[in-house]
């Protein structure tokens, strides 16, 4: 059948519309067309996470279903085709026509593509069971008069609203600390030290004398322009010598936002990487390395690379500057939520980064988007698209280019992935079946540090409950739509780091139930200079909004699943507490853990890494032991546990920060990760200190 004589031109029209709609500027196109931001078409980093490419290559952030399809099924329109082959960006095996569905066929095609089993498995697109706990993002479009005004108004009313939620909360914070002064005051009036009663009195006394004498120290010996040896200490690591690892910096601590200075004064340095995500993202990548074993890499080699993950490319990146230390096995760090990758250097030697770093690794430090410098490709701070996203972004988008950027720096095929709080969940969302699962290839070990699957008694505080209740719109009114509460970036560059530290510690005490009991307070103020970060209002309200984390209260699940596992869980106790255990009852659980059923709602499948979890056992946030439990009752199959503790007295930060972290977390993390390294790896790299003897896992 002919195509009627106007059909071409009313297409071509109906293109350039929909690009527009999803262009960085309205008629953007400049005289050679070299800075030409107009969109041209979507690309599927997954199937439901589409990304705008535009004419002159940039990226711009993940736009509805809808809208991506509707561009690409107008482009092939315009082009004559049916069906594209393959390009770099696209989702393997995805072909132009599969991205020229739109949005109401798009279920309809994947259940007719279900229902004949000889339908090619490239046009096939598999239905998202987990979409319903990642509602589609809103679309800002370019800039224009109206759009302009609009943000205009949410950053006034976000302004006022969440400056006084602020203070509410800091308030809040002030009241509970006043009944905890007097006590302190009691206690003093009685002639006795009120820090007796912590845990680690001892030891915090002891390590505070230790700083005192490197301070002085490296005083005199700077003032005689000799070299500063570090003093030895009892806690620190056998093997050590008293100049293997000389300070570069020292004296009293000016508490500082900078990581290098920390590996510094251990004796270690940091050079810094800039990583392009495939939605345009520029994100920073911290290299903890031993001056006397490791040149840096030039600035030039430490730029953004182009937004395509883990390249073909024979080309390899700066291993080959290592010297005669060998090759060391890369590990990636990843952070929680509001905190920086500096977290995990803010602790001495006792840091995870600077033991792991010491004991014979390659660390490397992942930091999410925006971080403390938002950095986009062609986005600016004021633009909406700019804060456009939530954990699904920075677990399908972030992680992988991180990932892909440490293993192309070192020539692995693989590395070690150790995670805290928001970083494992962004990597659980990331290796979930329907996400992105190949990622689990590239993975020898995951080590979850406090996971945040399943939500703690936490979610139900009063203030918490109040942003899980407010409708999405005036959780925007409140929030904004671009950085949430920027206000309190500006108070970390106003105050005095003690000053900061110490409001920071008492504000997110109160927040989230933590103490410092476990932790030296000398260095406490520092622990609070690298939090908090830029973060889209948009990812708070996917943790604490009314659709997602908060009333799901897990990650890659509904609440009526969760309820569903309950009652599955109470059967099958009810029959582990029966006094007799009959053959019938155990045929009765066996068949219920081995159901396939299991299988199929299984969040992972057969290329999910094997995993480590350390779980704090008194954290109120989120809630370890669930996920444990999960993985026992063998939902899911392909899940290999080698490793898992409960620490009983910890809280939430107490992994990271807690004076004994390194003999009940960080040593157990060494040794799993070595135990996981692939066979051809463990011949070539240098062993990490005191792992001689560990074997490695069958799995």
């Amino acid at each position: 059948m002919a195509e009627p004589a106007n059909h071409k031109p009313t297409v071509a029209i109906n293109y350039a519309r929909q690009a527009e709609k999803l262009s960085l500027q309205a008629h953007d196109v400049d005289d050679d067309g070299t800075h030409d931001t107009t969109a041209v078409e979507a690309r599927f980093i997954t199937p439901m996470d589409p990304v705008i490419e535009t004419a002159n290559g940039g990226r711009l952030p993940a736009v509805p279903l809808n809208e991506a399809l509707q561009l690409n099924k107008l482009r092939d329109e315009v082009n004559g085709v049916a069906a594209q082959p393959d390009s770099p960006g696209h989702e393997p095996g995805k072909t132009g026509h599969e991205e020229s569905l739109d949005g109401a066929s798009l279920n309809d095609h994947a259940s007719k593509q279900s229902e004949n089993p000889e339908a090619a498995l490239r046009t096939a697109i598999p239905h998202s069971r987990t979409h319903p706990l990642f509602p589609e993002l809103p679309l800002y479009g370019p800039p224009s008069l109206m759009r302009d005004l609009q943000c205009l108004v949410f950053r006034c009313t976000s302004a006022v609203l969440s400056l006084a939620f602020l203070g509410v909360i800091v308030l809040g914070a002030a009241f509970t600390s006043i009944p905890l002064m007097f006590r302190h005051i009691g206690i003093r009036l009685m002639c006795r030290d009120p820090d007796a009663r912590r845990p680690f009195y001892e030891e915090e006394k002891k390590r505070m004398k230790i700083r005192k004498d490197e301070q002085r120290a490296w005083k005199r010996q700077r003032r005689r322009g000799r070299r500063v040896s570090k003093v030895t200490h009892d806690n620190e690591e056998e093997g050590h010598s008293a100049d293997e690892y000389e300070p570069m910096e020292g004296g009293r601590d000016p508490l500082v936002c900078d990581v290098r200075y920390y590996a510094r004064r251990v004796g270690l340095d940091m050079e810094e990487y800039k990583v392009q995500t495939e939605d345009g993202y520029i994100i920073d990548l911290w290299h903890i390395y031993n001056p006397k074993e490791y040149t840096p890499a030039p600035d030039s080699h430490r730029k953004q690379r182009d937004p395509v993950v883990f390249p073909k490319s024979e080309d390899k990146g700066s291993f080959m500057r290592t010297s005669n230390a060998g090759r060391k096995y890369p590990v990636l760090l990843i952070h929680g939520l509001l905190q920086s990758a500096g977290a995990y250097c803010a602790n001495d030697d006792d840091s995870l980064a600077f033991f792991l770093a010491k004991s014979g690794y390659d660390v490397w430090l992942g930091n999410n988007r925006c971080g403390f410098k938002p950095q986009h490709q062609l986005l600016s701070y004021k633009d909406p698209r700019m804060w456009n996203w939530n954990i699904r972004q920075m677990g399908v988008m972030d992680l992988p280019a991180l990932i892909s950027r440490v293993l192309f720096e070192t020539g692995f095929e693989k590395l070690g992935l150790v995670c805290h709080s928001q970083g494992t969940t962004e990597t659980f969302v990331a290796l979930a079946k329907e996400q992105r699962p190949d990622l689990g290839n590239k993975i020898s070990v995951f080590c979850a540090l406090a996971p945040a699957v399943y939500a703690g008694p936490l979610i139900g505080k009063m203030y918490l409950k109040f942003m899980r209740i407010i409708s999405p719109g005036m959780f925007r009114i409140m929030f904004g739509i671009h950085a949430f509460i920027p206000f309190m970036m500006t108070m970390h560059s106003w105050l005095p780091g003690r000053l900061y530290g110490a409001l920071g510690y008492r504000v997110f005490s109160f927040l989230f139930n933590w103490t410092d009991d476990r932790w030296d307070q000398g260095l406490r103020d520092r622990f609070f200079q690298f939090a908090p970060v830029y973060v889209s209002a948009e990812s708070m309200r996917w943790w604490l909004g009314r659709e997602c984390f908060a009333t799901q209260k897990c990650i890659l699940a509904t609440r009526e699943e969760n309820q569903h596992e309950d009652e599955e869980d109470q059967e099958e106790d009810y029959y582990h507490r029966s006094a007799e255990h009959s053959s019938e009852h155990m045929l009765h659980i066996a068949d219920n853990t081995e159901d396939p059923e299991r299988g199929r709602k299984a969040w992972y499948d057969d290329q999910v890494p094997p995993f480590a979890l350390w779980v704090a056992g008194s954290d109120a946030l989120v809630d370890g032991r669930r996920l444990l439990r999960r993985f026992e009752r063998k939902r899911e199959p392909h899940v290999r546990v080698v490793h898992s503790k409960i620490i009983g007295e910890y809280e939430h930060l107490d992994v990271l920060w807690a004076m004994d972290s390194v003999d009940k977390v960080g040593k157990e993390v060494r040794e799993v990760l070595w135990k996981t390294v692939p066979k051809e790896d463990r011949d070539t790299c240098k062993v990490p200190r005191d792992c001689d003897g560990v074997r490695p896992w069958e799995g």
